[in-house]
């Protein structure tokens, strides 16, 4: 049986990284990640950080690039940042599930990703540009997940306490090349293994452009870009945490504390 063909092309998400020099957003991920920490009424004396972009997030502690496999040892950390990097993993449940084991009992997992409404302007655009000059579709920008679901992902990593929140930056562009060099800039461009193997039609570049400019352009004549920031939180588990109530352990009926009558599925009242 032939193994499956990855979805990202890690040499070529090599490359790109290598040749990045515009980093804002990660710079926004950052001053998000320390005002966390600071709600965090703990200090952390072990912490690692993992990012391919080391001098960025050194400031942090430790750092360890993404690789599949992390050079994180068991129980090690007392804080592991996964930063800006998970929406390009292969194994993302593998990722925090080494995350978790490189915590120490009771120690944070914080991870900054990408999500699903991240570029969704852009997206569209090509999409319909490719569809109306070649008649097909080809894979061109990274499929990201939604927060409902990355947020299962940490209970499938064992985390406890698990949370996922989310917010966005939109950031605005004279048009839709600027946009495409800024994220080439960003080390983010289309790094999927499935992707063309040859240079983009023009023509599709510039019907692309166009539907973005009379679909979205604003009264200043820019075009936005939608970045959608998850931020997903977990605790390696310890006895010590909160957990939840057994099903069927209240002692205490919900109508009671609401003070209303209980009523049945059939909507007539019960007897009581």
């Amino acid at each position: 049986m032939q193994n499956a063909i990855p979805l990202i092309d890690t040499q070529a998400l090599a490359r790109k990284r290598t040749r990045a020099t515009e980093f804002f957003l990660q710079s926004e991920a950052i001053d998000d990640v320390k005002e966390r920490l600071e709600e965090v009424n703990r200090d952390f004396t072990t912490p690692a950080v993992i990012t391919p972009f080391a001098p960025l997030w050194q400031e942090f502690g430790k750092t360890v690039p993404d690789d599949e496999v992390l050079s994180l040892s068991p129980k090690s950390h007392d804080l592991i940042i996964h930063a800006m990097c998970l929406h390009w993993a292969n194994d993302p449940v593998g990722q925090l599930v080494q995350c978790r084991h490189a915590l120490k009992d009771d120690g944070l997992m914080m991870a900054m990703l990408f999500g699903g409404q991240t570029l969704f302007e852009l997206r569209a655009c090509l999409a319909e540009a490719e569809a109306m000059v070649t008649g097909g579709l080809s894979p061109r920008v990274l499929p990201m997940g939604e927060i409902r679901d990355l947020g299962g992902l940490l209970h499938r990593a064992g985390f406890a306490l698990p949370v996922a929140d989310s917010f966005t930056k939109t950031v605005r562009y004279c048009d839709a090349f600027h946009l495409m060099r800024d994220l080439r800039a960003m080390g983010e461009g289309n790094a999927l293994s499935t992707r063309l193997k040859h240079p983009t039609r023009r023509s599709v570049l510039l019907t692309a452009a166009q539907i973005y400019q009379e679909r979205f352009q604003g009264d200043d004549g820019r075009i936005p870009a939608t970045f959608e920031f998850i931020c997903l939180t977990g605790w390696a588990p310890h006895e010590s945490q909160q957990k939840p109530l057994r099903p069927g352990s209240a002692v205490q009926r919900l109508a009671d504390a609401l003070k209303t009558a209980e009523q049945p599925l059939d909507g007539n009242p019960k007897s009581r």
